[in-house]
């Protein structure tokens, strides 16, 4: 398996990752009942898969010269 089929098959599993943890905070605030600090770690979570997403895409991206 090569760099870029390694970074794409990482890239999917993040993605659905987000994806799944986009529904649990969805759920965790439709059921009313929820603590703070969880929804925070829950959101902490999803923003910091998002910032490895973008970097993984950043890596996919050949080097443009200047």
């Amino acid at each position: 398996m090569t760099d870029m089929q390694a970074i794409q098959n990482r890239l999917v599993e993040l993605d659905i990752e987000h994806r799944d943890l986009d529904a649990v905070i969805a759920t965790v605030i439709a059921e009313g009942r929820f603590d703070q600090l969880q929804l925070r770690r829950l959101k902490k979570r999803k923003l910091q898969l998002k910032d490895h997403i973008t970097l993984l895409k950043m890596q996919l991206i050949p080097d443009v010269p200047a």
